[in-house]
């Protein structure tokens, strides 16, 4: 496989503040990960897709580190006017750059120069339970399952169901959104089946209106597992700031931005692009 940071990713030009407050029809935030609490609406679909590098990315359950790149996909249909269905998936392909010992490094073969998986599917259902007022920001909950489809063999993925609960909150101020949540997440231990440990998953992001149809956005995200000294492989601390600006004409919307980590886990930098697009069911 060749390099996943080519000279075509470099001429993709973000960075930015801000967000502007989204309609129903474009509740989701890509390429941002921090979710708004609006809905997509009643008899509505949202697609979106997307391609992401990753340059110094670890996975500590293999012992593997090197450059990453994503193609997440994922789909929403609305549940009348407070719910949201949410499927997210993909695929990686990963090239190995180094190796260290690691709990299941054995189960990639020694030659291998790279690999690749399907991205862990994760349902989701959002509910909005307050909705935004000139006083009130708005206010919802999100339920998620993480199902273990990306496997370990391909050192891409834990071979674990996790579940998370996030209480989502949104606020408009002008041309300036702003979106905050805050959830737990249970994980379950890929090396000892009895075991599982809880973590803090959270973000904020800040998004503002440019021009008509042209907004720039950042956020910074994270996770850590709270009471354990040693958190279970694949449970270490994530932490990520991203910019992004995206650019919406009648039902769809481009995006670009840039990713940066800030934890031994996360990568170091990476490039993002993508597109959603907004229909009716009906």
């Amino acid at each position: 496989m060749s390099r996943v940071f080519t000279s075509s990713f470099t001429a993709i030009v973000v960075l930015a503040l801000g967000l502007i407050a989204p309609s129903p029809g474009w509740a989701q935030q890509r390429p941002l990960t921090t979710e708004d609490p609006e809905t997509i609406g009643t008899g509505r679909f949202l697609f979106e897709g997307g391609i992401e590098t990753g340059r110094d990315a670890r996975y500590p359950l293999s012992g593997l580190r090197g450059d990453r790149l994503q193609m997440p996909i994922g789909v929403s249909f609305g549940l009348g006017t407070i719910g949201e269905l949410q499927l997210d998936t993909g695929y990686t392909w990963f090239d190995i750059d180094s190796r260290t010992d690691a709990p299941l490094a054995f189960r990639v073969p020694a030659d291998a120069e790279g690999t690749h998986d399907v991205l862990d599917l994760v349902v989701a259902t959002k509910i909005r339970v307050l909705a935004e007022t000139a006083g009130r920001p708005a206010f919802a909950v999100r339920f998620a399952t993480r199902l273990p489809n990306a496997s370990n063999e391909s050192g891409l993925g834990l071979d674990t169901t996790d579940f998370s609960f996030g209480l989502l909150v949104g606020k408009t101020l002008g041309s300036v959104r702003i979106v905050g949540n805050a959830g737990l997440v249970l994980l379950s231990n890929p090396l000892i089946g009895t075991i599982q440990d809880d973590a803090f998953v959270g973000g904020l992001s800040i998004a503002r209106a440019i021009t008509k149809g042209l907004e720039v956005a950042a956020e910074v995200s994270g996770q850590k597992v709270w009471f354990a000294d040693v958190p279970p492989p694949g449970g270490e601390p994530l932490g990520e700031v991203r910019t992004a600006v995206r650019y919406t004409r009648g039902r769809t919307r481009i995006d670009g931005g840039l990713l940066f980590g800030f934890t031994e886990r996360s990568p170091d930098f990476g490039i993002m692009a993508g597109i959603t697009i907004v229909g009716n069911l009906q």
